[in-house]
């Protein structure tokens, strides 16, 4: 596993300093991880990532839906900007999964999958996660054995943020940042669908979670 930077709790900067559409800023704690920071460790994720994808067996980059795109979107296209520099450079297919697991802000314990009847794709190839966040690390361990019943040949996961959860059972091969045991929004994470839009990474508070609950 590849080093990542440990954001500590309680240390947010106040939402009104950046960046942010005024209708969240009062539902926000703070900001975690700003915009700028995101893309700095995304760039060196993807060293690492082609330090050990970097032969000439394909590659297929299986992004984990909703929250995962923007991260797979920018992890990506940062590949393709340097894949070959530094090391061989191999092809790079996309793909998409949907995995749901939250209603609120608690984990239901039940992994939905969706969209796994056209991974047949995966048989031989390297395979790479992409995740938003791994929480308690259950749908991580239940989405990788369907993925290894396609007989690809390597299959490795990189996520931007890791909570630092008593009961997390799984660590991916790649993190961005270990975060609070919090309830994270923003950079395409959301909450109830809210959220997503903003750039940063943020802590939403227990005032958003009322407002934006779903019965």
């Amino acid at each position: 596993m590849a080093d990542f930077i440990t954001i500590e709790d309680d240390k947010y900067f106040p939402a009104t300093t950046l960046c942010i559409p005024e209708v969240y800023i009062e539902y926000l704690e703070g900001v975690v991880i700003p915009h700028g920071l995101i893309q700095d460790r995304i760039e060196r994720m993807v060293q690492y990532i082609l330090r050990d994808f970097g032969c000439s067996t394909p590659v297929v980059a299986l992004c984990v839906l909703k929250g995962g795109a923007r991260f797979f979107s920018d992890l990506t296209r940062s590949v393709s900007g340097i894949n070959g520099t530094f090391t061989p450079w191999f092809p790079l297919a996309l793909d998409f999964i949907n995995v749901k697991s939250y209603k609120n802000d608690k984990s239901t314990g039940n992994v939905e999958v969706t969209g796994a009847k056209d991974l047949r794709n995966l048989a031989g190839k390297n395979v790479l996660v992409v995740e938003d966040l791994i929480d308690t690390g259950t749908s991580m361990q239940q989405l990788l054995p369907l993925i290894q019943e396609y007989k690809p040949k390597m299959v490795k996961v990189a996520s931007l943020l890791v909570k630092r959860t008593p009961d997390c059972a799984y660590r991916p091969d790649y993190i961005g940042f270990e975060v609070p045991n919090k309830f994270i929004v923003g950079y395409g994470i959301d909450y109830n669908e809210h959220f997503r839009e903003i750039n940063h990474i943020c802590v939403i508070n227990e005032n958003g979670k009322k407002k934006f609950a779903v019965k």
